[in-house]
């Protein structure tokens, strides 16, 4: 098994795409934030410090189980 291994590719599909990265461990809390404006991309990856990924604004998401379109908030 390849742990921590998957990437996510976010794509911005309007200015101001929030992407927040979350922590492993007893308390979960954010530890990582950037701002994205439409057409950028970001590549994301699970680690030892990262156990989840927020997504907030509209945005594409594409991941080795496919891809997700999320919505404007």
């Amino acid at each position: 098994m390849r742990e921590h291994s998957d990437y996510i590719v976010i794509k911005a599909l309007e200015n101001g795409v929030k992407v927040i990265g979350l922590t492993r461990g007893k308390d979960t809390r954010f530890h990582h934030s950037e701002k994205l404006d439409r057409g950028e991309i970001m590549v994301a990856q699970f680690t030892e410090f990262t156990s989840a990924i927020k997504v907030r604004g509209k945005a594409v998401l594409y991941t080795p189980y496919g891809t997700i379109e999320s919505e404007s908030s």
